[in-house]
């Protein structure tokens, strides 16, 4: 039987939760909600479904399996708080866009609610939901990098937001602490540094270091001035390192001794698991979720958990603290 799904915000990204459920033969989307009724309306009679203009009328009225929550507010991740709660006391599995909250303590009572009720929470961290990503993390597990040594992250972006000062570390850097955590494990330590750019408020550039748990370190360098998008990712233990160019463009694995360089590139178009855009990424992480709900995974096993949103959440604020004090910060 098909999951019975409701999109909360429509705005772009509700819409694109909206399409993948709407397009997922596990799933049926009955529903969409926002707090503007035109954006409801237009979903709703996009895609078939009924339009609510609160989450309480929604859950009163809608006998549903799961949400998402792809509400925006303040920091793009301020309005996720309340009907992420209002789902999960309901008895919902709920998919929340990043942040969890622009709030860390609020993040945190959305994975403690969701932990004592038995549900399962999921962060939409899709940028590791592509099959490059997945093949370089079977590398890690499989031990074909042997040991953990290091990480780079870099996640450069145009965005001239300037709506608060720590807007770019929040809003942007859950995706690239994700993928860094991804390969590394959970993190022990952080240490960052940032600049603004001349005439902004927001501090729009950042470098962070990390040490793991694991003993390996990483660094994250992050821009809302590059002008030009670059993700890439590089993964270094004792037998090789890998290199990601872009969400799912390349992959390079090169051996440490001997052996030859191994290259992977996104397939043709017509081949299994060829991406057109970035906007495919949803696809694969929000089938991923669908599957897992179909599935029975227990909240503990989701991928991208909200567990794991909290966890990049904890690195910047931590790195938010060192910047300001000029310190290392324990995690």
């Amino acid at each position: 039987m098909a999951l019975r799904i409701a999109v909360i915000g429509m705005r772009g990204i509700g819409n694109t939760h909206a399409s993948v459920y709407h397009s997922n033969d596990l799933a049926e989307l009955v529903a969409v909600c926002d707090i503007v009724k035109e954006r409801a309306d237009e979903a709703a009679e996009k895609f078939g479904a009924n339009a609510y203009y609160s989450v309480d009328d929604l859950l009163e009225n809608e006998k549903l399996d799961a949400v998402s929550v792809a509400t925006g507010g303040f920091e793009n991740g301020g309005d996720h708080f309340e009907p992420t709660m209002q789902a999960l006391e309901a008895g919902l599995h709920v998919l929340c866009e990043k942040p969890l909250s622009n709030d860390v303590a609020r993040a945190r009572e959305m994975v403690n609610k969701a932990k004592e009720k038995g549900l399962c929470l999921g962060t939409n961290l899709n940028h590791r939901f592509t099959p490059l990503a997945m093949q370089a993390k079977e590398w890690v597990d499989n031990g074909k990098l042997g040991d953990p040594l290091f990480v780079n992250m870099a996640l450069w972006i145009e965005n001239p937001n300037e709506t608060s000062p720590f807007f770019h570390l929040r809003a942007l850097h859950p995706h690239s602490l994700d993928v860094m955590m991804y390969y590394m494990g959970l993190p022990e330590k952080v240490h960052a540094f940032a600049v603004r750019s001349p005439g902004r408020r927001n501090w729009s550039n950042a470098s962070i270091n990390i040490k793991f748990k694991s003993g390996a370190i990483g660094h994250l360098s992050g821009s809302y001035d590059a002008g030009r998008l670059n993700e890439r990712c590089e993964v270094a233990g004792t037998n090789g390192q890998f290199v990601l160019d872009g969400v799912f463009e390349k992959l390079t694995f090169y051996p440490r001794r001997g052996g030859d360089v191994e290259v992977y590139h996104n397939p043709p178009p017509g081949e299994e698991g060829h991406m057109d855009s970035f906007g495919d990424t949803f696809m694969t992480r929000i089938g991923a979720w669908i599957q897992q709900l179909s599935d029975g995974v227990s909240p503990d096993e989701i991928d991208a958990s909200g567990a794991k949103g909290l966890a990049a959440q904890e690195i910047i604020e931590g790195a938010i603290k060192s910047f300001q004090t000029d310190t290392v910060v324990t995690l």
